[in-house]
């Protein structure tokens, strides 16, 4: 598959699935939680609170590890591993395009200082469970 074909397919990806988790380190071990995440191609962003123990340990080790895709059909499901390194966002511009009304259940809107926004850059995605063997999207 070419590189270019693979790139969509991870695309659509994470276009169907908004939720997954989201593995950070701490104490030099693995802490996974479930997160929302939205795209802007292959950048993810993810709201969170700036008092949180995720936020925390991205400060004091940025990388990460996301599993998204897997709707439990069975074997063929698609899915996506994707390793990055994961920053703390506090800008009003990047708050408001995230924020959904839904998040006032956490926040006083998208003004709210302990509302913060995850910010990874994958620095390598592989694609699960595709009709092919894993495949590896190379990324510069």
């Amino acid at each position: 598959m070419s590189q270019n074909e693979l790139k969509k397919q991870i695309v659509e990806v994470l276009e169907r699935n908004k939720i997954g988790t989201l593995a950070t380190v701490k104490n030099g071990k693995p802490h996974s939680r479930y997160m929302t995440f939205y795209n802007e191609d292959l950048i993810l962003y993810s709201p969170t609170s700036s008092e949180t123990h995720k936020a925390e340990e991205i400060d004091e080790n940025p990388f990460v590890h996301i599993l998204l895709g897997y709707g439990g059909e069975g074997y063929g499901d698609s899915y996506v591993e994707i390793e990055g390194t994961a920053v703390v966002r506090q800008s009003d511009e990047l708050k408001e395009q995230v924020w959904k009304d839904r998040f006032s259940t956490w926040f006083d809107g998208p003004h709210d200082p302990v509302y913060v926004v995850l910010e990874i850059e994958p620095t390598a995605i592989r694609l699960m469970n595709s009709e092919e063997d894993p495949q590896v999207l190379q990324l510069d």
